[in-house]
């Protein structure tokens, strides 16, 4: 993965569906605006997205990619990537049908009946979702898109940094929020070390994380509040390599202090968005990243799929 492939993602999205992916505001505000000792902070506010989060890009570009069978698109997710195959399904003509886990919360699975696809719940994860798609994938011939770990789909991911840069330059720091890591993985391929790459997890599913202290990506056990969005059982492989040459820091979060920074967002900024697009904000309050008293820091407000009243 590499710059040019990030570059070449955004050009298709100009020549092949002008207009359907967004280039979403960069917010700059103070770092004491968030009661934060450091210069600035910067929020890229990407849950205004197509489908309400940055899973549009990569969708989209595994789909311009490829040629795309009359049985249509197939995906599991929790719930983003699926809308997001949904809707650049729909915007394209085609055929999608999406495998979802209980844990998806009702409003996913209703966004994604609105867009048009053929939704299938099964498993208690986003582990068992997926393999019940892989094997009805073998039997329509479908395109797979995947949540997280295709090069397409990292690339595609990747132009939401090449945005930030665009928008802004370049910031001291990206804090980032990782699932299967499909997001940090292209955000890492286009800064390759220019900016310090944070990658923020919860406690209760903390992929990378104890990807690193094996070694090796490892299953492990997810739960916890942001499981619908961030509920990978296993770091992609994608994600693994570039993390493991550009990204030092993997952080993990309590619940609890990702859901205040949650509230927070909501109730001082007028931003409601999912737990999931809370954990940088999270790691500034909690103290697990601190930054340097000049430091620009940069949060990436990935998603907004949400029930509304979960944070009144």
């Amino acid at each position: 993965m590499t710059p040019l492939q990030i570059t070449e993602a955004a050009h298709r999205f100009t020549a092949r569906q002008p207009g359907f992916i967004r280039h979403t505001p960069l917010w700059k505000l103070r770092g004491a605006d968030f009661e934060i000792d450091c210069a600035e902070v910067w929020l890229k506010l990407e849950h205004l997205q197509v489908g309400g989060s940055f899973k549009a890009r990569g969708m989209l570009n595994r789909l311009l990619a490829n040629d795309i069978p009359a049985s249509g698109v197939i995906v599991a997710s929790g719930g983003n990537a699926g809308i997001a195959t949904a809707a650049a399904a729909r915007a394209l003509g085609v055929k999608c049908e999406v495998f979802v886990p209980t844990i998806s919360s009702a409003m996913k699975q209703a966004k994604l009946r609105e867009l048009g696809a053929d939704v299938v719940v099964t498993g208690a994860n986003y582990a068992e979702a997926l393999q019940a798609c892989l094997a009805r994938q073998k039997a329509t011939g479908a395109l797979l898109t995947h949540a997280y770990d295709q090069s397409e789909v990292v690339a595609g991911a990747g132009t939401l940094a090449q945005e930030i840069e665009a928008d802004g330059g370049t910031p001291d720091s990206v804090l980032v929020s990782v699932g299967g890591g499909g997001l940090i993985a292209g955000i890492a391929a286009w800064f390759e070390g220019r900016s310090r790459v944070v990658a923020l997890e919860p406690e209760l599913a903390p992929t990378l994380f104890e990807a690193r202290r094996a070694g090796k990506p490892v299953d492990v056990s997810v739960s916890g509040i942001a499981a619908d969005s961030l509920g990978a059982k296993r770091i992609g492989e994608l994600a693994w390599d570039l993390t493991q040459r550009y990204v030092k820091d993997s952080l993990v979060l309590p619940d609890e202090a990702i859901r205040h920074a949650q509230l927070w967002l909501w109730k001082e900024m007028k931003l409601a968005v999912e737990a999931s697009a809370s954990l940088g904000l999270a790691a500034l309050h909690s103290g697990a990243y601190k930054p340097r008293a000049d430091e620009k820091v940069c949060l990436v407000i990935c998603g907004a799929n949400l029930d509304p009243s979960t944070i009144s």
